[in-house]
């Protein structure tokens, strides 16, 4: 209680003992204050970690009732990322189905046909396909006009053949005609040889009776001597044609060697020539044509093809939901440029994650997820839409649900 300078006590002040006073009471106030605010603190982070974790009971109450993660929202924070869904697609979505962006594109991808290798600094003559046209592998799409120059070489490396095969066949003459020649040598050299041995037997004949004297016997010896020795010459010669084949006389051989020689140039020119045009190299329809007659091939292409009879989708999902996804689920593609849903099935499913391909217009978003590439085969019918849309950016979703997937590939 107060007191005066002379020790009278005055009376309490209105309020002045409520802290004194009742020290417990305000303590109670203040924890209770304090569990008021606390608990909606709790049922936030409850909130936060039945989302992100998603405990057994609270997917067994999404599946019982129906609803989905963030389904009543026009943003639904629970899908995964990159992806806005279409509302024919959010009505029925599952908490199962894996979302992916993907685009749509020909069996085998989108072919690029370039210039020939080595067109050089030809440009192009003309253009004889069209967009949308099917073409078999093969077929000729384009000219250059260096056509008339490779052309020209194939003339003249088929102007030198015709030279090296006259000159084969005239030196197969020659070779025969000295053969020939050295047998009728030998003949004669053969006739002269007996000739002379006759006249030395004579000669010999007449030495012995005394009638010729040993100058014409000498003479006649050194006659039979010379003519046999003719012969010996003349066998020699006729040897060197007639110890191996006509054909594989040395001459012969070079005079084939070239001409095979030639060949390979006619050869090679007819190659060159293939220079000038640009063909198929696959089967399938002309999706793009990125040049016109007179101007220089592009380095990206001349134009682009691709096999459009089956259609494909490639969808990107992220790492960590790719372990729901199995080969043979049922996919459904949806883009807000296409009137009707697309259908198919999981073809295969890449072996590397890398970097998300397809970007959404989401200017905050992740450009830097991780992704594994999965490819879906469509239905036919649904090739047949999707043909005229290639490369087009859709959304998959990929349903995991159900017994055991088809582990087959979709045709």
């Amino acid at each position: 209680m107060p007191e005066t300078t002379d020790g009278a006590r005055l009376p309490l002040e209105l309020g002045a003992g409520t802290s004194e006073g009742i020290p417990g009471k305000q303590s109670r106030f203040r924890r209770r204050y304090l569990l008021v605010l606390l608990i909606p603190v709790i049922m936030f982070s409850g909130a936060v970690i039945g989302m992100y974790f998603q405990p057994p009971l609270l997917r067994a109450f999404y599946s019982l009732t129906g609803l989905q993660p963030g389904g009543g929202a026009e943003t639904p924070i629970a899908l995964p990322p990159n992806v806005e869904l279409p509302p024919r697609m959010a009505e029925t979505m599952l908490p199962s189905d894996v979302i992916g962006l993907a685009r749509l594109m020909p069996n085998g991808d989108v072919s690029v046909v370039a210039a020939p290798y080595g067109a050089g600094d030809a440009r192009i003559a003309d253009i004889l396909v069209s967009v949308g046209q099917i073409v078999k592998k093969g077929d000729v799409l384009a000219r250059l006009d260096n056509a008339s120059a490779l052309q020209g070489a194939v003339l003249t490396a088929e102007a030198n053949l015709a030279v090296r095969e006259a000159a084969l066949l005239q030196t197969r003459a020659a070779v025969q005609a000295s053969r020939d020649e050295a047998q009728a040598v030998l003949d004669q050299a053969l006739a002269a040889a007996a000739e002379a041995a006759t006249g030395l037997k004579r000669a010999d004949d007449l030495f012995q009776r005394d009638v010729a004297t040993q100058e014409t016997l000498d003479a006649a010896r050194t006659a039979a001597e010379s003519a046999r020795l003719a012969v010996t010459r003349a066998e020699a010669t006729l040897a060197r044609f007639s110890s191996v084949a006509r054909d594989e006389q040395p001459d012969i051989v070079v005079a084939q060697r070239n001409v095979e020689a030639s060949k390979a140039d006619v050869a090679r020119a007819k190659l060159d020539l293939q220079r000038a045009v640009v063909v198929a190299p696959s089967s399938g329809a002309i999706l793009d044509i990125h040049a016109t007659p007179g101007s220089r091939p592009p380095a990206d292409g001349i134009m682009e093809m691709g096999d459009t009879d089956q259609m494909m989708a490639e969808v990107e999902i992220w790492q960590d939901r790719i372990a729901k996804v199995v080969i043979g689920q049922p996919v459904e593609l949806v883009s807000s440029a296409l009137d009707k849903t697309l259908q198919g099935r999981v073809d295969s499913i890449g072996l590397t994650v890398g970097r998300q391909g397809l970007i959404s217009d989401d200017a905050a978003e992740n450009k830097d997820a991780r992704v594994i590439r999965v490819l879906v085969a469509l239905d036919q019918p649904s090739s047949a839409v999707a043909a005229r849309f290639t490369n087009l950016e859709v959304i998959a979703r990929i349903d995991t649900s159900g017994t055991e997937p088809d582990t087959g590939a979709a045709p």
